[in-house]
């Protein structure tokens, strides 16, 4: 009984693998997509300052990745509500394979120029545009409403492991055989996605309710509409508004913070990323193994973070910075994951899909104003200001959206 007891917590954190073939496959093939993913974004942003040695256009690139949300976002749940979600991402991934063949085309045969890189990377935004809110609502298909914020967690789980090994995989590769391999074994990895998605059984998948076929602009409306009449709904997108534009900006903050305020170089840079990644993956685990969505989990995560952040303000230690990063990557898990659960068990089936994008919308269509906001905030007053509008901006929103629950 005592054994039992032990491995418990263990049982529960992979729930959904254990008990869903369809979502195993799934599981299965976003470990090897996600590695991949990441190496391709090393890889590109190496590629971009190797053939231009300016930071600014390593900038451009990431606005080129995201613009696509910031002009799209709000419409792109229609589309999964629409159509069925295994399909979109089945063509979604599909697209994404071949674009990445196209970047290792492009590098192997030295054809590669600041232009066309943007240029894919920009239909590379597209088709995440309409990946994430169809992979989110599959999510809820291959699991059900019990068992959502487990799959949820575990997929963030896989997202920020591959953070920690992609990266690193990427230096080695680049230094070993150059980017144009990176770009291929990206690829090669979306064979694992579509083999996994071809070979689930439809008939076990979870049936979705009230579904209907709307125009994108009527649509869209609809999902708007229901944002702004249910209270909490509104509450959670508002809060990761906030929360993506002042507090969620680390792309920008950790080579800044790492360059600048550290002293460094980037072996630095690597462990402190390193550092807030493996934190963002304790704590998908810990979201995982709780298997429950929380609004009091939620709050107390956005207060954590806003500690931390508090707290990183001032340091100058290496050791110091990487153990608050931990603590900030693990907070920051648990409150997106609550985040995309809550939002996903409140939806009704038929706006499922329109919820998640404008989650979508508000969290990553928000990463060029973030990022610009965070760089000025950096410029102007250095790291440390960057950090004490984070953290402060995280306590006030925790604060705030407590009491509107309380009233709600």
């Amino acid at each position: 009984m005592t054994t039992a007891r032990l491995f418990a917590p263990a049982g529960r954190t992979f729930a959904s693998v254990s008990k869903h073939r369809n979502y195993r496959l799934f599981f299965a093939g976003q470990i090897v997509s996600n590695t991949g993913t990441w190496m391709q974004r090393i890889a590109q942003s190496w590629l971009i300052v190797r053939l231009t040695h300016s930071p600014v256009d390593v900038g451009v690139l990431a606005v080129c990745q995201y613009a696509p949300f910031t002009l799209l976002g709000l419409f792109a749940g229609v589309v999964s509500d629409r159509w069925e979600p295994r399909r979109i991402v089945i063509a979604t991934q599909t697209v994404s394979m071949c674009l990445a063949a196209g970047m290792a085309a492009l590098a192997w045969s030295g054809a590669a120029r600041v232009w066309n890189v943007d240029v894919l990377a920009v239909f590379m935004g597209l088709a995440m545009v309409l990946d994430a809110p169809a992979r989110q609502a599959l999510t809820f298909q291959l699991v059900g409403r019990d068992e959502l914020p487990n799959a949820v967690a575990l997929n963030a789980s896989v997202f920020n492991a591959a953070r920690v090994v992609g990266p690193a995989v990427a230096g080695a590769t680049i230094a070993a055989a150059g980017v144009g391999v990176c770009f291929a074994l990206n690829a090669a990895s979306f064979v694992a996605v579509l083999a996994g998605l071809l070979a689930m059984r439809a008939r076990e998948l979870f049936p979705l309710e009230g579904r209907e076929k709307p125009t994108l602009l009527r649509g869209s409306l609809d999902g708007l509409r229901y944002a702004r009449d249910t209270p909490r709904v509104r509450l959670m997108l508002l809060a990761a508004l906030v929360l993506s534009i002042l507090c969620f900006n680390f792309q920008v903050l950790l080579p800044v913070l790492a360059s600048t305020t550290l002293g460094s170089g980037p072996g630095t840079f690597g462990v402190i990323t390193a550092f807030f990644g493996a934190g963002a993956l304790v704590g998908a685990l810990l979201s995982a193994t709780v298997a429950r969505a929380s609004w009091r989990a939620l709050l107390a995560a956005m207060v954590v973070f806003g500690a931390a952040q508090l707290g990183l303000a001032p340091l100058r230690s290496i050791p110091g910075v990487c153990a608050l990063l931990l603590v900030s990557g693990a907070a920051f898990t648990v409150c997106t994951s609550n985040i995309v659960s809550t939002l996903q068990l409140a939806a009704p089936d038929h706006l499922r899909g329109r919820v998640l994008g404008l989650y979508l919308y508000a969290f990553a269509g928000a990463v060029p104003f973030g990022g610009l906001l965070t760089g000025w905030l950096a410029a102007t007053g250095g790291t440390r200001l960057a950090l004490w509008v984070a953290g402060s901006s995280a306590l006030v929103t925790a604060a705030l959206a407590a009491r509107a629950l309380r009233r709600t």
